[in-house]
């Protein structure tokens, strides 16, 4: 069943009028140990529910979610979560917030101190210890943010448009920089992103949703080998599985429409 087994989950909501909008609806996929998973699809289709509960932030409505055999009973410390914008706490230093998780769990110093120096000069701050958030670039923040997530040491890391809110240039350089890591710490990943490029150039296998309530329409694999350098993008081969998954996107879109469409049309009737 792999690393992560998502076996038929759906997920409902209640809504204004006392009944329910089913934000997911049987979605089964696979994560296998040490790949790197990427989620893309229209806009409220569902995927930042999906982390969520393999977060353990939330539980599914119908259907279960699994690691390594055992069904997921909350958040733990052998998953954690990256987000767009960073949580980092604006009175700690960069040590500080690293260090968080690690000092929180009683684990002693002399274990997380040389893992959080390593994780900080891997990610390019080794210059920037003691200085506080509001110090850093948005770019280096999100640095911060994935070091405090790998001393953690875990299993699992769940990452929500985490290079969605950087520049350009920034952003070349954190998808760098994430497969550089994973090189070396070899994490399963499931990374969410609106922007196929980056879904193509980070994953092993791409996972297309369907339009609210979210699905899994397809299932796309990279051919293309790591270590992966930027340049991959303007091979005909990408380009090609580039387009591929934008017709699928956009074909969602499409039927999204026409389904508002016809429900406006059956009110006014």
């Amino acid at each position: 069943m792999g690393k992560i087994w998502v076996d038929g989950v759906s997920k409902l909501f209640p809504d204004r009028s006392g009944g329910a909008v089913r934000a997911l609806d049987e979605v089964h996929l696979s994560i296998e140990e040490g790949e790197i998973v990427c989620l893309v699809g229209p806009s409220g289709c569902g995927k930042s529910t999906l982390l969520n509960l393999l977060a353990g932030f939330d539980v599914p409505s119908t259907g279960r979610i699994l690691m390594d055999d055992a069904v997921l009973a909350g958040a733990g410390p052998d998953r954690s979560v990256v987000f767009q914008s960073p949580s980092l706490f604006p009175w700690m230093t960069v040590l500080e917030n690293v260090t968080f998780g690690p000092r929180k769990r009683g684990v002693p110093r002399d274990e997380y101190d040389p893992e959080s120096h390593r994780m900080l000069r891997a990610v390019g701050l080794s210059n920037f210890f003691h200085h506080y958030p509001y110090e850093l670039s948005g770019g280096m923040r999100q640095r911060v943010q994935i070091a405090r997530a790998l001393v953690n040491r875990p299993q699992v890391l769940l990452m929500d448009e985490p290079f969605a809110a950087l520049d350009f240039q920034n952003r070349l350089a954190m998808q760098e920089l994430l497969l550089q890591l994973w090189e070396q710490v070899r994490s399963t990943i499931f990374f969410i992103t609106h922007d196929v490029e980056e879904a193509i150039f980070l994953g092993d296998r791409v996972h297309v949703m369907t339009a609210s309530p979210g699905r899994i329409k397809a299932t796309i694999e990279v051919p293309f080998a790591k270590p992966r350098a930027i340049e991959v993008v303007t091979t005909p081969g990408f380009v090609e599985l580039k387009e591929q998954v934008l017709r699928l996107i956009r074909d969602e879109f499409a039927r999204s429409d026409r389904a508002a469409a016809e429900r406006q049309a059956g009110r006014m009737a």
